[in-house]
């Protein structure tokens, strides 16, 4: 194996920017030391040689000072629409191969609802939506509550708590104020979905060339060659249920993360499995993701468990023992390490392959 100095970038909770009035939650999706020191021992432990730099505004010039073979990237960003893009698209301008997704695909992601046009526009399920922009605007007639109201563009639960399920029109348009001043962005308000929690992790690519479609002959078989799903995992909230509305919170994700029960294969018929599968694979093809990706899921229990993609993360979290990517590999017997080094050996194949 070839031996390469590898640069890890990721933003650090302990250097993120504070500015007044940011909600408590707001640079929850930013990752500690803990986490980079992991997957900078995991890339050390295949011989490579490893440097982190803090994705900030000084990255440019850092990255043309050390020079790095290849980047292992995390980042998550500080501010913008795209924020989760701007990493990328330096290491883009400067001709540096990094893992994951790219810059158009993480900018994608990142925004909702526009994930969400993607998915309808593909024919996959997810659940019928509205935007907001303005707390007065008039509800899309063919919603019906009860409504989840969350931010447009943030991930890690941010935002949302049992509040943000709407079961009539005052709910609602208190949510969506709430949001419009604490995350300054659109509101996404969509039907809820009573049910399961299910995420299905992917690590691989689609084997070239692939365009970001779905086969349009139903009959053909389904494209997933090149990528690996790890064991579907379901999130259940056990006693803090009640407490928390029945919602995979931002206080559970992040205050009870090691309270929860992680059933971890889920409860799945093999029916089941290979449906979520192919609509992990179908938004994972038509968002463009690339190496490593987690698709959320609902199964509808008022719809004989019909699943509903709820969003796809281009950048799941790999916090050793916590992160939901994290724990399926470990049920697959794939430890924090193996994970890590998969990643940035597919990234590595990728980019030999289009060489």
């Amino acid at each position: 194996m070839k031996r390469l100095h590898v640069a890890v970038l990721a933003n650090l909770k302990k250097n993120a920017p504070t500015l007044p009035g940011m909600p408590e939650d707001y640079w929850a999706d930013l990752d500690s030391e803990h986490t980079v020191e992991a997957i900078a021992d995991a890339l050390q432990g295949q011989g490579h040689r490893v440097t982190f730099l803090e994705g900030d505004i000084g990255l440019y010039d850092r990255l043309r000072e050390v020079q790095p073979d290849m980047c292992f990237n995390i980042c998550e960003g500080h501010f913008g629409d795209s924020r989760e893009a701007h990493v990328p698209a330096v290491l883009e301008m400067l001709r540096i191969p990094y893992t994951g997704s790219k810059l158009l695909t993480l900018a994608l992601a990142l925004d909702k609802p526009m994930t969400k046009r993607v998915l309808t526009f593909h024919g996959l399920p997810t659940p019928p939506f509205q935007v907001f922009e303005r707390p007065n605007e008039p509800l899309d007639e063919t919603l019906r509550f009860p409504l989840f109201v969350k931010p447009s563009r943030q991930g890690t639960g941010m935002g949302i708590s049992a509040e943000s399920i709407a079961h009539d029109e005052s709910q609602l348009r208190s949510q969506i104020r709430r949001l419009l001043v604490s995350y300054e962005e659109p509101v996404l308000v969509e039907r809820f979905i009573s049910g399961r929690d299910i995420t299905v992790g992917i690590v691989g690519n689609l084997l070239p060339p692939v365009a970001w479609r779905v086969p349009e002959n139903e009959e053909a078989p389904r494209v997933q060659r090149g990528l690996r799903f790890l064991p579907p995992l379901e999130i259940e909230l056990g006693d803090y249920a009640q407490a928390e509305g029945g919602v995979y919170t931002y206080h559970a994700k992040v205050e009870l993360a090691d309270k929860l029960n992680y059933i971890c294969p889920a409860r799945l018929s093999p029916d089941q499995v290979e449906e979520l599968e192919w609509l992990a694979a179908a938004t994972f093809r038509v968002t463009g993701c690339l190496d490593v990706g987690r698709v959320d899921f609902r199964l509808d229990e008022a719809d004989d468990n019909t699943p509903y993609i709820l969003e796809i993360n281009p950048l799941p979290g790999l916090s050793p023992g916590i992160s939901d990517l994290v724990i399926e590999a470990e049920a697959d017997g794939i430890s924090h390490a193996e994970l890590v080094c998969m990643i940035l050996d597919e990234a590595l194949e990728r980019y030999d392959t289009n060489e």
